[in-house]
């Protein structure tokens, strides 16, 4: 019997903020491109792989997420809480981290990408390897 990916049944950002709030944290592979989750609390949640492609996680609490190998494509984290976070193999290429609190995150880094001029040593990341 195959099991269910998990957050396949999560389909808008009120979907995930329902099931994050009945206690729900295994959000993997959840796609929510163009969301808007602005200063949701999803702290501790596991997005690995997830699709947040432009989704808008201003504000939002991701303190202790996995965001390992997650789309974040065009996202805004403009001020959001990602101290703690699993950032390996996350492109944050083309993402808003203006005021993004990243202390004591994980990268790693050959393969996490950050936006030009970006230094994740001076930002308080911490590489994984």
């Amino acid at each position: 019997m195959t099991q269910p990916i998990p957050g396949s049944d999560i389909a808008t950002a009120a979907d995930l903020l329902k099931a994050y709030a009945a206690g729900q944290r295994n959000f993997e592979y959840v796609v929510l491109a163009e969301a808007d989750l602005t200063g949701a609390d999803l702290k501790g949640s596991d997005f690995s792989y997830a699709d947040f492609s432009g989704a808008n996680l201003s504000q939002a609490n991701l303190r202790g997420a996995d965001l390992s190998y997650a789309n974040l494509a065009q996202a805004n984290l403009t001020a959001a809480d990602l101290r703690g976070s699993m950032l390996i193999g996350t492109d944050l290429r083309t993402t808003i981290l203006t005021g993004t609190q990243l202390d004591m995150a994980d990268y790693d880094p050959q393969a996490t990408h950050f936006p030009a001029g970006f230094d994740p040593v001076q930002q308080g990341l911490k590489a994984d390897r």
